[in-house]
């Protein structure tokens, strides 16, 4: 059956959100020292427009910005004294908008042009975490026979969805495409990452977003809520079109965008080197509170 899409604007209004990210690292033992790299900022785009955002550092440090590769808001700052725990948070203040109408899909042969003579190829090309083997790609191709570029989109996207399902603690932020596809459990990174992997290997250019997503479609104003960093795709027919494979939707006014890349790794929420023993995984939350 051909996937229907919607090339409808949402009926959905204007939002306005306010998301507070807090991460904490504990240490076995005091850090001598620590340099980060925060990557929890959203980008003002044609669908969302970032009014307040700002990211603070406890113990307190020096921050600097600047935009990555990939165009990111990167927050940078080093702790050069011993700490026994660091504490981020980003807070920001996002207003979204409903999607437009998507872009006509372009022909096959378009897209394979575009593709060889411009940035696209970066998003063509397989990664570590985004390599999947030939018979995977050809069970994604079967799905998509005759289907246009957002149609296939739709149907690779619902073929990893009907084998992997969402299931937290079942993988970790290591896990490959290959690896979530024959446990065939993960979480939305691992949902993105094994969408993109197919349709790289159809020859259509996709690229990772990492941002939020209200956890709530009717979400009641001034109530905060518990939510958290949520991942999904970009695949490019004619302009970059945003669509969630976890939730089998188009990308909406849920949705705020942090960063864009070729996999996770190019927009990572938190890293960085520290000197000191090894600690525990980092403690991580997310509100959301729908001012308007």
């Amino acid at each position: 059956m051909t996937p229907q899409i919607s090339t409808t604007i949402s009926t959905q209004g204007t939002r306005r959100l306010r998301i507070n990210h807090t991460t904490k690292v504990s240490y076995a033992q005091p850090a001598a020292s620590s340099h980060n790299e925060v990557r929890m900022t959203p980008l003002t785009l044609p669908g969302q427009t970032t009014l307040d955002a700002r990211v603070t550092v406890s113990p307190a440090a020096a921050t600097w910005s600047y935009w990555d590769y990939w165009g990111t808001q990167v927050t940078g700052f080093d702790l050069m004294d011993p700490h026994a725990d660091l504490i981020i948070t980003a807070s920001s203040l996002v207003e979204t908008h409903p999607p437009g109408p998507l872009p006509v899909a372009p022909a096959w042969a378009e897209v394979t042009e575009c593709t060889a003579v411009s940035r696209l190829l970066e998003f063509a090309t397989s990664t570590p975490r985004t390599t999947v083997g030939a018979e995977l790609v050809e069970r994604a191709r079967e799905a998509a026979a005759g289907l246009d570029p957002h149609e296939t989109a739709v149907a690779v996207s619902s073929l990893v969805a009907d084998r992997v399902s969402y299931l937290p603690g079942t993988t970790g932020v290591n896990t490959s495409a290959a690896e979530a596809w024959d446990q065939g459990a993960g979480v939305c990174q691992d949902i993105a990452h094994l969408t993109i992997a197919l349709l790289r290997g159809l020859g259509l250019p996709t690229r990772y977003v990492s941002g939020y997503l209200h956890p709530e479609r009717e979400a009641e104003l001034h109530r905060p809520v518990a939510g958290q960093s949520h991942a999904w795709i970009e695949y490019w027919a004619g302009d970059w079109c945003g669509y969630d494979p976890t939730n089998r939707t188009r990308a909406d006014e849920s949705h705020v965008v942090v960063g864009r890349g070729r996999d996770y790794d190019d927009v990572t929420p938190h890293k960085g080197i520290y000197r000191g023993v090894p600690g525990g995984p980092p403690e991580v939350t997310v509100q959301f509170t729908r001012v308007a």
